[in-house]
Order: C-alpha cells, then sequence, then structure tokens
C-alpha cells in the first residue's frame, strides 16, 4: 500500500509516517522544508502540481490530508484575529486540502478502494461551540463540510473520505497539557483509516472510535 501524508515533518503526520513505516508500507511524506521526502507547500497550486508530476504515473492507495496551522490560538476578539491571519489558515487548513486531493485525484483513481483521510478538529463542530479560536475552528468546519461533500461526489468511483478529529494532542499545536500523545493519536488513526470504506464514506469521527457531532 502506497500512503501520502502531507504535513509529515512533525506532529501527527510525523507519528503516521513511522508508523507506517514501520509495519512496511510505502510512505510518501511531505512537507514545506527541501529536507522533506516530498517537498510541497499546501497553499501553492504549482507546488502540488510540481508534486504530482514528480509522482508519475503512481497509485496512492491513501491519502492523509494532515497539513494544517493553527495561528489564531490566544488572539483577543477586540483586537485580534487579523484578516491576514484568517488569509494564511484558509490557505492552509481548507484551500490547501482540497488542492492536495484535486492534485491527487489521478494518482487515487489508479489505486483500488483508494481512500482519502481528512485531518479536521473536534473544534470545527458547531454543536460544540464554546467560543474563542475563532479562525481555527471556521477552518476546521470547512475542511469538514469540504470532506462531506467530496464523500458524495467520490462515491460512485469507489474513493472513500472520512473526516477526523485526531484528540487533543501533545504536540506544538496543541501543547505539553494535552489530553493524549502522538502515539495513542496514531494508534486511534490508523485503525480508523484501515477500517474506512465506501459505506462508511463521509463519517466524522474521534481518533478512538466514536461518531462525533458535526
Amino acid at each position: 500500500m502506497t500512503i501520502l501524508i502531507t504535513g509529515a515533518s512533525r506532529g501527527i503526520g510525523a507519528g503516521l509516517a513511522a508508523h507506517y513505516a514501520s509495519v512496511g508500507e510505502e510512505v510518501i511524506g511531505t512537507g514545506r522544508s527541501a529536507s522533506a521526502l516530498l517537498q510541497l507547500d499546501v497553499t501553492r497550486p504549482a507546488s502540488h502540481a510540481a508534486m504530482a508530476r514528480k509522482l508519475g504515473d503512481r497509485a496512492i492507495d491513501l491519502l492523509v490530508c494532515n497539513a494544517g496551522v493553527y495561528l489564531d490560538k490566544g488572539n483577543d476578539l477586540e483586537t485580534g484575529f487579523g484578516a491576514d491571519l484568517w488569509a494564511q489558515s484558509f490557505a492552509t487548513n481548507v484551500t490547501g486540502v482540497f488542492l492536495s486531493i484535486q492534485a491527487l485525484l489521478p494518482h487515487l483513481r489508479r489505486a483500488k478502494n483508494a481512500r482519502i483521510a481528512i485531518i479536521s478538529s473536534q473544534m470545527g463542530s458547531s454543536r460544540h461551540a464554546p467560543g474563542g479560536s475563532y479562525i481555527y475552528r471556521a477552518s476546521k468546519a470547512a475542511a469538514l463540510n469540504l470532506g462531506r461533500n467530496l464523500a458524495s461526489d467520490l462515491k460512485p468511483e469507489g474513493i472513500a473520505v472520512g473526516i477526523y478529529h485526531p484528540g487533543w494532542v501533545q504536540t506544538d499545536m496543541g501543547g505539553t497539557s494535552a489530553a493524549i500523545t502522538i502515539d495513542e493519536a496514531v494508534r486511534g488513526l490508523v485503525v480508523r483509516f484501515a477500517a474506512l470504506n465506501i459505506e462508511t464514506t463521509g463519517c466524522f469521527e474521534t481518533w478512538d472510535g466514536r461518531a462525533h457531532d458535526f
């Protein structure tokens, strides 16, 4: 199985890449730095086009759209949440997801029973809305909506799409006081990805297997 993971240079993405490599899967990890296995800036269409060219005619069995940013953490309602943060966050967390999927559709179509996993967040849930982090919450809600609609459009082709809350994870984004480790999140997510199929396409699930409220 060939697995492509965006944002694989650190955090959950790096953890997923290490896990899949350890069990003998072919892993293609992307990152913005030149040292990444496959360089990709998810905000740039030209970067996606270059990535697709480098992959040639390879089939991708599982695409994990993991690259994301949380730029408005701790911003103040009265003075924060600048327009530049909105633009940068949506460019990565929403447009970047779409461009990755769009660029890799030919590669996914070459695989049998291809799957797409989109890392969203419970912070994108409209039902659970405690306030704050407006930009991040809005971008993850948009990623969830994007995944649900892609699931409908790609179902006739046999490509399943799942959307996942990875947990509150001890990463640079989640902080050291987060509830679970990267290893715990990875162990749960790989089970979720393995269970994803055309019957469950469009699901929004937590890392530990619970259906999440939209």
